[in-house]
C-alpha cells in the first residue's frame, strides 16, 4: 500500500493532462524503491464546488496525499514525499510560476491495527516476475 489520492480544481483538466501526472507520480513512487508497484495506486478526482483564497477566478488548487503502510523510516517517508513532490512541482510549474495556485503534499501512516487489505495483484506480478 501506498495510495495517493489526489484533489484538484477541474478547471485544470482543460489546461493539463491529469491523467499523465497519475502515471508520472505512480512511476516515481516505484522508483523511489520505498514503495512496491503493486501496492502503488494514484487517484485524481476534480473538485465540483471550492472556494480557494480570495475566491479569484483564476485560482486553482493541487492537494495531494498519501497513505501510507507502517514500518518505513522517516527518513525513507521523507525521500519518497520530496521525490514525489517535486515531480508535481515540474508538472505545474507554469501555474506556480503566477500568483493563482495552491500544490500541498501529506503523508499520513496507517496504523496495521485498523487496516484491512487483500492485494490479488501482488501474486500476479511475483508469478509473472518468476522465470520458471
Amino acid at each position: 500500500m501506498p495510495h495517493l489520492s489526489i484533489q484538484y480544481s477541474p478547471q485544470l483538466d482543460q489546461s493539463h493532462d491529469i491523467k499523465a501526472l497519475c502515471e508520472q507520480l505512480g512511476e516515481v513512487m516505484v522508483e523511489t524503491g520505498v514503495f512496491p508497484r503493486a501496492g502503488v495506486r494514484v487517484r485524481a478526482f476534480p473538485v465540483h464546488h471550492e472556494f480557494v483564497a480570495d475566491d479569484h477566478p483564476e485560482n486553482a488548487f493541487v492537494a495531494m496525499q498519501a497513505y501510507v503502510g507502517a514500518g518505513r523510516s522517516l527518513k525513507d517517508k521523507q525521500g519518497a514525499g520530496s521525490a514525489i513532490y517535486a515531480v508535481a512541482e515540474a508538472f505545474f510549474a507554469d501555474r506556480l510560476a503566477g500568483g493563482h495556485f495552491l500544490l500541498s503534499f501529506e503523508i499520513f501512516e496507517n496504523d496495521p491495527a485498523l487496516s484491512w487489505k487483500r492485494n490479488t495483484i501482488l501474486p500476479r506480478l511475483k508469478a509473472a516476475a518468476d522465470p520458471r
